[in-house]
């Protein structure tokens, strides 16, 4: 079981079994995944995270492309929960969030994503409609 609360823990250097500061890494978990949950990643009902029990599969399925939603969540979760001092590494964690935030929302645009289903279906019906011709 890849737990999301977990893996965020020790990404910020917290023991997986130390649950000290879980209230407040919940908190900043939940906020990031509700920002995921915008720009269309994840269950379209929005996702939330109670403790260790939840998964990345449970929120990201098994689609590989959206792998850097992990990154994203960190982030926003360091930048909140534990700040650097100098802001020149605030600036570029920032810089970093918003890149990941336009790939993770061109990923799941369907005129973008080459795997949507959407996209698949046009390519079949063209496909058809010029075996047709």
């Amino acid at each position: 079981m890849d737990s999301i609360l977990n893996t965020i823990k020790i990404a910020l250097g917290v023991e997986a079994d130390y649950n000290g500061f879980d209230t407040n890494i919940l908190l900043d978990i939940n906020s990031a995944l509700s920002n995921l949950n915008q720009l269309g990643v994840g269950p379209l009902e929005g996702f939330v995270i109670k403790g260790e029990n939840e998964t990345w599969e449970e929120f990201l399925g098994e689609s590989i492309q959206l792998e850097s939603a992990k990154s994203y969540i960190l982030n926003k979760v360091r930048l909140s929960f534990d700040p650097p001092s100098n802001s020149y590494l605030v600036d570029a964690i920032q810089k970093q969030i918003q890149e990941l935030e336009w790939r993770l929302m061109i990923q799941v645009d369907p005129p973008y994503n080459l795997f949507s289903e959407e996209v698949l279906l046009d390519k079949l019906i063209f496909n058809n409609i010029l075996e047709d011709i």
